[in-house]
């Protein structure tokens, strides 16, 4: 069979990775066209990449609006390119702002659609209810939270776990040793702090100065002066996103790795986290963390007025409660993340606090092979159509 695949940004490149490689253990005569990144390249030679998501991923009101000629190009040429390909189904992955143009469209012109990830209705937009009603011929969810909020909707989904539990049980951080990380990354045998900006350009360019500032003032305290600061580089991202705040002092402890966030974050003593993604797969890598988000002031503006849930971060959602802190715009400032990032390596019972909350949200993810069960789930819908 043939599958078009639309992942728009890492986090998506990372589950549609994990999701082609069920396809092919399903079907190993699929004929897979996508929309991704370099992992979802790197699992079969024959699939056929359209369009890295570095070239159109964006998060915001005010930055999709600045982007938006560009989005819809892209939108006008994805929708041409499954019309001339004409696959089995179209299989989308989160990205709403361009997956919800394609789902009505291949709807319309008659393509099987399958939504994975679900847009976060629940949070905002729950005007989105009605496009999945009318346009998404299966719902795959992915958090245990969202089986009752969909339930209450009258909206059908397939739950089968989270794929992120194989993601990052699987991983080479997962694995490896402390000491072969730092042996292949030429680090000191120091402890780190990991720091995470974000993947996006206008991410990075807000978190960087709070980062490196942050840095600065915890390696001034005389128990940290011998840590390591570590940026996790995006991959979407280059070193040139990075090097306006970095500087002939800061760089003797501050350091920014490529290809390593998992390792980084894995063997780290806490973690400062920008909210996605990422904030999860800390939980799951049981290190330490403090969120931290700043956006522009419009988009802020907006979220404000029609965001309705308590937390920004997976992790406190699925649970239902803060397990770690989220320090949002203002509050995500130097001062506050210090004190934080001190009191969970400082304070053992806070430590410990967190990492049963930790232990709490992996158990409500449920178990492993989420992302096989799935890709063998779709193939049965299609086979039964």
């Amino acid at each position: 069979m043939r599958y078009y695949i639309i992942a728009g940004e890492a986090s998506g490149d990372l589950h549609g990775s994990n999701l082609m490689k069920g396809i092919y253990a399903e079907d190993p005569q699929a004929d897979i066209r996508f929309w991704g990144g370099d992992l979802m390249a790197e699992v079969n030679k024959d699939s056929y990449l359209v369009r890295h998501y570095k070239e159109g991923a964006v998060m915001g009101f005010a930055e999709v609006l600045a982007k938006a000629g560009k989005l819809l190009k892209n939108v006008a040429f994805c929708k041409k390119d499954i019309m001339q390909w004409k696959p089995d189904v179209v299989i989308l992955i989160d990205y709403p702002g361009f997956n919800f143009k394609i789902a009505e469209f291949a709807h319309k012109a008659g393509f099987k659609v399958f939504y994975y990830i679900a847009p976060k209705v629940w949070a905002s937009r729950e005007g989105r209810i009605r496009k999945l009603r009318k346009y998404v011929d299966k719902l795959y969810i992915v958090f245990p939270f969202e089986k009752p909020y969909f339930e209450s909707k009258g909206i059908d989904y397939i739950y089968k776990g989270n794929p992120l539990v194989d993601a990052v049980d699987g991983s080479r951080a997962m694995q490896e040793s402390r000491e072969d990380f730092l042996t292949r990354n030429n680090l000191a045998d120091k402890p780190h702090i990991a720091m995470l900006a974000g993947s996006r350009k206008g991410e990075v360019s807000t978190m960087m100065p709070v980062l490196t500032e942050f840095a600065s003032k915890m390696h001034s305290l005389p128990q940290y002066k011998d840590y390591q600061f570590i940026i996790a580089g995006a991959p979407s991202r280059t070193m040139a996103d990075y090097e306006p705040w970095l500087t002939d002092d800061n760089k003797k402890y501050v350091k920014i790795l490529f290809g390593e966030t998992q390792s980084i974050v894995r063997h780290a003593e806490a973690a400062v986290v920008n909210s996605g993604t990422a904030s999860l797969e800390t939980v799951l890598f049981n290190t330490p963390q403090v969120v931290g988000y700043i956006t522009s002031p419009i988009t802020y503006w907006i979220a404000k007025k029609i965001v309705k849930i308590r937390y920004i971060s997976l992790g406190n959602l699925i649970i239902d409660r803060q397990a770690f802190k989220e320090f949002i715009q203002d509050g995500c400032n130097p001062d506050a993340l210090v004190k934080e990032i001190r009191d969970l390596i400082e304070n053992p019972v806070r430590r410990n606090a967190m990492l049963s909350d930790y232990a709490d949200i992996r158990a409500l993810l449920g178990g492993t092979g989420a992302s096989s069960a799935v890709a063998k789930s779709m193939i049965e819908e299609l086979k039964n159509q």
